[in-house]
């Protein structure tokens, strides 16, 4: 009895162990691999939420916009001209120190290609440099340039600020000129434009401010696509223009003094004592090389025109079907100028399909494309002249003044 009761504790913390080490312990029996589940499918890490205080970053995104006009690159070869490597690096080095944005900019005038009839003696000082500048947004250039430059502008334009300078500027012809600015050495005088109104004038003639200034040489020192193939547009249209008033056969010699001419046609400056009379023929005598850089190739693209590669001389076809085809494509504002010039014409009528060749045929063309070149020239010039008043103030502008007529009167002197 006693033997059967000390067994029974025994057995009881056998039970109690055997309960313990299966609650320890885990079984694991064998599986079929291929009755497992698949593996989950790897995520890629989700991307931190965007919060005010500490934003993601943003894929860049390129805001570079397409060139509207791709040119190849030969085109328009014939409005590089070059000048010595001093003074195309002084050039440059000018238009690099303006901070503000220029899309385009030329140097024209005697500083930059010699003229006749303004040699200068030993020791005297370079000739004011001229440049032309074309921007985006002319009251953003001005702004700038006014914090950059001060002492470029006249004190009441900096008082009154670069929004009055831009509507100053926009006054037709649509520039305005800071003058006597010593940079680098030198003096010079530039006029800054908005880049739609220099094309506009290049392919129109709305004024032939700035149009008739690049009919003669010039040093680009900015080049633009744009501007290249309007210029383009411009030199072929003063090569028509020069082509109706010309004879049959004539020297190149006419043709540069044609063409440059045309600018000057009207101008009142001209009239007074502050041009040389003989500007034209003095310009196109020392720059020859350049102008026939410039019309050569223009000349012998077009039809009815005859210029061999080592001649002076030029033929054209006068007939009224080739005189047609270079008056219709005059610049609008000098076409319309002339239909209206012509109109209430007996034996002309627009609508009719003999009216070019009319119009074409009648021996008062020439004449009344001079006059009505004169009509465009006249008033933009004029305007021009009294707001140089205006933007350099009346000691500047008769400084501009006095230097001219000293111009003028020299070159009488050296006739």
């Amino acid at each position: 009895m006693l033997a059967a009761r000390s067994t029974r504790p025994r057995a009881r913390l056998h039970v109690v162990r055997r309960a313990l080490r299966a609650y320890a312990t885990e079984t694991v029996q064998s599986a079929d691999v291929s009755s497992l589940p698949p593996p989950p499918l790897s995520t890629p890490p989700s991307a931190p939420k965007r919060t005010r205080l500490s934003p993601a970053p943003r894929p860049a995104a390129s805001h570079r916009h397409q060139p509207l006009i791709n040119l190849p690159p030969s085109f328009g070869r014939n409005q590089l001209l070059p000048v010595s490597d001093s003074r195309r690096a002084l050039l440059e080095s000018i238009v690099a120190d303006f901070e503000a944005p220029i899309r385009y900019a030329y140097a024209y005038g005697s500083g930059v290609f010699e003229q006749d009839g303004y040699q200068r003696a030993t020791g005297e000082k370079e000739p004011m440099l001229d440049f032309i500048f074309a921007v985006t947004h002319p009251s953003h250039f001005h702004s700038i340039n006014m914090n950059q430059h001060p002492g470029h502008y006249a004190f009441h334009a900096r008082i009154l600020g670069s929004d009055f300078v831009t509507r100053v500027q926009n006054i037709a012809p649509g520039v305005w000129f800071n003058a006597f600015v010593p940079m680098k050495g030198v003096t010079i005088k530039y006029g800054v434009t908005a880049v739609d109104n220099l094309c506009s004038d290049l392919l129109n003639w709305n004024s032939l401010y700035l149009a008739g200034r690049m009919h003669k040489p010039i040093r680009i020192i900015k080049d633009d696509a744009r501007v290249r193939l309007t210029q383009q547009v411009n030199l072929t249209s003063a090569l028509r223009a020069a082509l109706l008033v010309l004879p049959a056969e004539f020297t190149e010699t006419r043709l540069f003094e044609a063409i440059a001419g045309i600018s000057y046609a009207g101008d009142p400056r001209m009239l007074l004592p502050a041009e040389n009379r003989n500007k034209v023929a003095n310009i196109v005598r020392k720059q020859a090389p350049q102008f026939k850089e410039l019309y050569h190739r223009l000349v012998v693209a077009l039809p009815g025109t005859n210029w061999s590669a080592g001649s002076t001389t030029i033929q054209q076809d006068v007939s009224p079907t080739a005189r047609a085809l270079h008056l219709k494509k005059l610049p609008s504002s000098l076409l319309a100028r002339v239909k209206s010039h012509y109109a209430g014409t007996p034996g002309l009528n627009e609508g009719e399909t003999a009216y070019w060749q009319k119009l074409a045929g009648d021996e008062r063309l020439s004449h009344a494309i001079v006059d009505e070149l004169k009509h465009i020239v006249r008033g933009p010039a004029t305007l021009q002249t009294l707001k140089g008043i205006v933007s350099g103030g009346p000691s500047t502008s008769f400084r501009y003044a006095s230097e001219k007529v000293g111009k003028w009167w020299k070159g009488r002197q050296q006739e």
